[in-house]
């Protein structure tokens, strides 16, 4: 018996060393990711959107891990024939799998940020009074939506700036298993003199980061000038660029999280006023509009995904904010309303919808701001490449874009920011009243799509480069001064332009 016991464990011991062998061999790559979870947590931080004097509305997500997973497997790159077929399937296995390495699922690629169902708890307080604090019980956030959650915040302070705090956990009043700090302004009354500070950009994406995996060298830059608010007039992301292109409503929101979870933006995020605007590539594909679909996404999930789940919700997607007594702004919509670019161009062919228009240009004759500023997602002035047709200054939209110039052109202190085109510019058309600002790229890999060579005429100024915009605005006695500064993607200011106006009129 004991000769036949020691045989059996010989046996067994060699049986267990060849499965041993055979599964270290033939196991797929795995993630670095700790196997046991011990989240929720906020990987993507904070966000906040639509803030006015009383309002502002507040977003978060819960991840299964603290970070970002920055040493994942990269996606398999696909060819320009590839992509022009694979866009047009609606097949899901057939659109993710042409992107992912054999055995592997987006959980293991570079940047992937799972989410993990769970509730979370928000309080928020003026911060120079914690004796006001306001706390708001714990929700669990909606798994469907990419376990995100939103609250509208309503009754609060003018002109204060106010500290949130957030709080996950497993289970409703259970174990905090992450906590979350962070801020926001809420705008002066519009008879309240105020200097004021902004930043704007537009035009960033993961795979063109500029800081490693920290992100953006535009975020820190921008935190070290303070701003009271900040804009991204869209072009947050893009789903149709490589690495992966988002096929699918699952990939659309692996691009996000990824992106979210870089620590510059989620620094900057989480403790700045922001008002984040969308265009074509947050919401399909290059010049997209209604009736159009990018892989497996139509149109109206594309704008779900954005105006109701991974940016905080506003309904009507445009609003003016006034900024104290001097400074009012228009956030306009470029996507929700518009025709399609393909349509023939007439009085019927719009890109804000009619009744954003005449909202538009009713609230501005109502405005009694020092500088009024407008915020569009395209240019209205441009120039802009031959080869366009996507905006006001494409030819295809010669009628509502010269009905919109020649409003904007009875003010003289009404000026337009744009986003989307990827290189910096001041144009301003002499002996008129229209100037418009684009902030450029938000990385020098990211900037291009004009000759630095070809300046024309209406260009002020013209940088084929990364960046962003900044402007500051304030009151010296009976002058109220407007600076608008160009910086590269470190901070340096590489162009000014400054308007003054005298509150007698006079300027």
């Amino acid at each position: 018996m004991r000769n036949s016991g020691s045989y059996l464990v010989i046996l067994m011991c060699t049986l267990s060393l060849i499965l041993f062998s055979c599964q270290s061999t033939t196991q797929k790559p795995t993630s670095s990711f700790s196997t046991e979870i011990s989240g929720p947590y906020f990987a993507n931080g904070v966000h906040n959107g639509w803030a006015d004097q009383s309002s502002i509305v507040i977003w978060t997500r819960l991840t299964k891990h603290p970070e970002a997973y920055m040493k994942g497997q990269q996606f398999m790159d696909i060819t320009k024939k590839q992509h022009k077929r694979y866009r047009k399937l609606i097949t899901i296995d057939s659109l993710v799998a042409t992107q992912l390495p054999e055995g592997l699922t987006l959980d293991d690629m570079i940047g992937a940020t799972p989410g993990m169902s769970g509730f979370v708890q928000l309080s928020y307080f003026p911060a120079e009074n914690k004796a006001e604090k306001m706390s708001i019980d714990w929700r669990q956030v909606n798994d469907a939506a990419d376990f995100t959650t939103q609250w509208e915040l309503k009754n609060l302070q003018a002109g204060t700036k106010y500290m949130l705090e957030l709080r996950a956990s497993a289970m409703p009043d259970g174990e905090v298993t992450d906590e979350l700090f962070g801020s926001f302004f809420t705008a002066p009354q519009s008879d309240e003199l105020a200097e004021i500070d902004f930043v704007v950009t537009t035009c960033h994406d993961f795979i063109r980061k500029d800081d490693g995996d920290k992100g953006h060298k535009i975020y820190p830059a921008m935190s070290k000038l303070d701003p009271d608010f900040y804009v991204h007039a869209g072009d947050i992301e893009y789903y149709d660029k490589p690495l992966p292109y988002a096929f699918t409503k699952e990939m659309m929101r692996f691009k996000w999280n990824r992106l979210f979870a870089l620590p510059n933006q989620r620094e900057f995020w989480n403790q700045h006023t922001s008002y984040f605007m969308k265009d074509d590539h947050d919401v399909l594909a290059d010049d997209a509009f209604e009736g159009m679909t990018y892989g497996q996404v139509s149109w109206e999930e594309g704008l779900q995904i954005f105006d109701k789940e991974q940016f905080p919700r506003f309904d009507q997607r445009y609003k003016t904010i006034r900024w104290g007594r001097d400074l009012q702004l228009w956030i306009m919509e470029g996507r929700n309303f518009r025709s399609k670019n393909t349509d023939p161009d007439g009085p019927d062919k719009t890109i804000w919808g009619h009744q954003q228009k005449e909202w538009f240009f009713k609230t501005v004759s109502e405005s009694d701001a020092t500088f009024k500023i407008l915020l569009n997602s395209t240019p209205i002035l441009g120039p802009d490449r031959d080869s366009k047709m996507d905006n006001y200054s494409n030819i295809n939209f010669t009628h509502e874009g010269k009905e919109i110039r020649d409003f904007i052109n009875q003010y003289d202190n009404l000026f337009i920011v744009n986003g989307d085109r990827h290189w910096q510019f001041v144009t301003h058309f002499e002996n008129t009243n229209l100037w418009e600002f684009s902030c450029g790229a938000g990385s020098d890999e990211h900037a291009g799509g004009w000759k630095q060579e070809d300046k024309r005429p209406q260009h002020k100024f013209l940088r084929v480069a990364g960046g962003f915009l900044s402007g500051h605005v304030s009151s010296d006695e009976d002058v109220v001064t407007l600076r608008f500064k160009h910086h590269d993607v470190n901070g340096t200011i590489v162009n000014e332009e400054i308007f003054e106006k005298k509150l007698n009129g006079n300027n």
